[in-house]
């Protein structure tokens, strides 16, 4: 699960630094994002990993599963260091090594337990949350630069955590035929494609670290309380402050990750998209006007768009 995360991470930033900025609540904004191949593989791991994480959330609480599913960012650093060749500073090093003792300290904490129905009062509160998530975002998307990141990042992560909440009771549904006809299924997906949509606005702004950030918080935080108080998640007895300082070093240090990947991801994507060659080879060409243009990109006219704006802003998924 933390793996397929963390490739989703990085295949998705690499469409999204292709992609013009969207200024509105607009669901074309995932249609674009469809164009590209890249994106397409990034979100098929993303599946992937929502199966699993989905499987996970059956009988584990939600503390543990949102806390590893933020951590596909540690994965996303790795896989930059061998792939794109990042720097791994000391520092982040650390960060790494403290994810996995964070991530090691919820397992120990985390006590296997069946969840709690929702019941129809708690179906009707994830409802008006939708609806209030959305028309958040409406709103939330006019702003510009790093406050647009950290609003829009924020109502992602809340949208992602609604999603988390209802799909603990939904996992430990008996059949195909309850699973199909629960109205927590289409709940999940509500808020899943709002938090997508929300997600991908918010990686377009100013801040990349702080709509990650906000979104790991939000994702994090209230789906895990709800889960302790709702749903029936359980910790071993005695072991309240294990599971306590895991979940704030897992979170510090996905926050930490995300400070340290983007200006190396934003610094290589630069060095691609400026780079002069000559005509016919595989690389990108400068057009009259000065912005670059990909042959190899099924939407050449993305990346004109990207060079003669600014660099795009990565979408990475938790």
């Amino acid at each position: 699960m933390i793996v397929a995360y963390g490739i989703a991470n990085l295949l998705q930033s690499v469409a999204a630094t292709r992609t013009t900025v969207h200024h509105t609540f607009d669901p074309g904004l995932l249609l674009r994002l469809a164009g590209h191949r890249t994106y397409l593989v990034g979100l098929a791991c993303q599946v992937a990993g929502f199966v699993l994480a989905f499987l996970a959330r059956r009988d584990l609480p939600l503390f543990l599963v949102q806390a590893s599913v933020a951590a596909g960012l540690g994965v996303t650093a790795l896989l930059g260091v061998i792939v794109l060749k990042w720097r791994l500073p000391t520092a982040e090093v650390a960060l790494l090594l403290l994810l996995f003792a964070g991530i090691t300290a919820l397992v120990l904490s985390a006590r296997p337990a069946p969840s709690k129905p929702l019941g129809t009062a708690g179906m009707i509160a994830l409802l008006v949350t939708l609806g209030v998530i959305a028309v958040l975002g409406i709103f939330a998307v006019r702003l510009r630069g790093a406050p647009g990141s950290v609003a829009l990042g924020a109502l992602a992560g809340l949208g992602f955590s609604a999603a988390a909440v209802a799909a603990r009771p939904l996992a430990s549904a008996p059949s195909w035929e309850v699973f199909l006809t629960d109205p927590l299924l289409y709940l999940l997906v509500g808020h899943s494609i709002v938090g997508q949509l929300l997600l991908g606005l918010a990686m377009q702004r100013g801040s990349t670290t702080a709509a990650v950030a906000a979104m790991d918080a939000a994702g994090a935080v209230p789906a895990a309380i709800i889960g302790l108080l709702l749903l029936n998640d359980k910790i071993w007895p005695g072991r309240e402050w294990l599971a306590g300082i895991g979940f704030l070093v897992t979170l510090g240090a996905v926050i930490g990750l995300t400070r340290y990947a983007e200006p190396q991801h934003h610094h290589a994507v630069a060095r691609e998209t400026t780079r002069a060659v000559v005509p016919g080879t595989d690389g990108p060409l400068l057009t009259p006007d000065g912005s670059a243009e990909n042959l190899l990109d099924p939407n050449p006219d993305e990346p004109a768009q990207a060079a003669s704006t600014g660099l795009r802003r990565p979408i990475t998924r938790s």
